[in-house]
């Protein structure tokens, strides 16, 4: 198969769809790589890395899209990528279609085969293509709130650890899925205070038994969310529905009452945001203010350590890149149903249940698409 890596044009986004090392996998195989120039050159993978790996550097996207038969991302293609999708095409990246519905209609206009990262299941359940970005976006939501709290950046003026003497800050973490435990580590080795809230009594227990009393567990309800968030310094929402769009478990009423300067910071906004205030934002302006609190709502959080998310990445996606390219999709996804979850859009059709839902589509049973 002949695949084509273009470089992400998203705002401030730095990763690239294959590394070197994963180049080298599927050349070794007999496929054909084509890379953009410069595609890593910002996070140190160079050309000639590519080169030495059997890729061939092609000079535009437009030459790319043109020529390769499965095109791998990392972030789902922007408007002038969609118009460069054809019918047969695979298209292979994240796509977090249920929030976008411009997006939705380009790819269904495109006649291409969409398959998303974050609809891929595992074989233990879970979500393993989207879970190395949840555990860097969990690690940076911490990150991302302790700095601005600080009073220069629009915060309380509140160190998260606190000092001897001095009470620590509060973090509220609602959802205790990868994102969620992924920042209570964060918050717990900064030394804050944190209060964690899920429906999932058993994942809680198994939090309990970890981290013991360095963390409180709260079975979430709307009661218990109001308390939490009114009382916190920093609100980490990391609710995940997967495939559909994201509850809006904090309300503008809420965020009203909330202490002035304190921090919410929206991971699941790539599926439209669990908080009622929450609009994306991009790392050229990463916050705004609602009610003196202020929002972080970058949708491609991971961006900014582009590095360590492109190689986390590649460790996860490559498996299945490597069985489209030697089986085609069809046969791919006939053999592997968790790669088959993966399928959003196909030929026209919207294969998703929760898109279909969300958007309004006619929902189409992907087995009914293999032949």
């Amino acid at each position: 198969m002949l695949i084509g890596v273009p470089k992400e044009i998203k705002n401030h986004e730095y990763r690239v769809g294959l590394t070197p090392a994963s180049v080298r996998e599927l050349t070794a195989h007999g496929h054909q790589v084509l890379v953009q120039t410069d595609a890593g050159t910002a996070i140190d993978l160079t050309d000639a890395q590519y080169v030495a790996a059997g890729a061939e550097m092609v000079a535009t996207a437009a030459e790319i899209f043109a020529r390769a038969e499965m095109i791998v991302k990392v972030k789902e293609p922007q408007p002038v990528e969609c118009a460069m999708l054809r019918p047969g095409q695979i298209l292979y990246t994240y796509l977090h279609l249920a929030p976008d519905p411009e997006q939705t209609k380009a790819l269904v206009k495109s006649g291409a085969i969409c398959i998303a990262y974050e609809t891929i299941t595992g074989p233990g359940g879970g979500l393993p293509l989207l879970a190395p970005m949840s555990e860097v976006a969990g690690r940076m939501a911490v990150q991302a709130g302790a700095t601005y709290l600080e009073k220069a950046h629009g915060g309380r003026g509140l160190l998260l650890g606190g000092v001897p003497g001095v009470q620590p800050g509060h973090v509220a973490i609602i959802g205790a899925g990868v994102v969620g435990t992924n920042a209570l580590q964060m918050a717990v080795g900064l030394g804050a205070r944190v209060t964690v809230l899920d429906k999932n009594v058993d994942r809680l227990r198994q939090l309990d038994l970890v981290f013991g009393n360095r963390i409180s567990t709260i079975y979430s309800t709307a009661s218990a969310i109001e308390e939490a968030v009114l009382d916190a310094d920093l609100v980490v929402g990391g609710v995940l529905v997967p495939g559909a769009a994201a509850p809006k478990l904090v309300t503008r009423a809420h965020v009203a009452r909330m202490k002035k300067g304190a921090v919410l910071v929206d991971v699941a906004i790539d599926q439209g945001g669990c908080f009622e205030t929450s609009h994306a934002t991009t790392h050229a302006e990463p916050v705004y203010m609602v009610d003196g609190v202020v929002h972080y709502c970058v949708a491609n959080m991971p961006g900014a350590v582009a590095r360590t998310s492109t190689f986390a990445l590649n460790n996860a996606t490559i498996g299945h890149a490597l069985a489209l390219a030697e089986k085609g999709w069809k046969q791919a996804l006939k053999d592997n149903p968790h790669l088959l979850h993966g399928l959003n859009v196909c030929q026209g059709q919207v294969t998703y249940e929760a898109v279909a839902h969300d958007l309004g589509y006619e929902f189409v049973d992907p087995a009914g698409l293999l032949g």
